[in-house]
């Protein structure tokens, strides 16, 4: 196998995945965290009051559903550090 050179993409399948084949892995095994702008955030959840211009992370479950959300990496990390999900991609 060769190694991958630093400015060669990493290629994650489960980027590439239909909605419908990323909920076959299982709603409650599988999750995504994706870094989503306030101003969208304050969209998808009105009840929060998000600062507009920053970025936060969202962690979503196979369905679609939001689960948390946080504005640092290391919160997401320290929040399913606690569960039991077996694919965890970050986005």
């Amino acid at each position: 196998m060769q190694p991958r050179r630093e400015d060669q993409p990493v290629y994650n399948p489960l980027r590439h995945l239909t909605e419908a084949q990323f909920m076959a892995l299982g709603c409650n095994a599988v999750v995504y965290v994706k870094p989503i702008m306030g101003e969208k955030l304050a969209r998808i959840m009105p009840e929060p009051d998000f600062a507009l211009d920053e970025e936060f992370h969202l962690v979503v479950s196979a369905d679609g559903s939001p689960l948390m959300v946080a504005d640092t990496e290391e919160a997401i990390a320290e929040w399913l550090a606690d569960k039991n999900y077996g694919i965890v991609a970050l986005h």
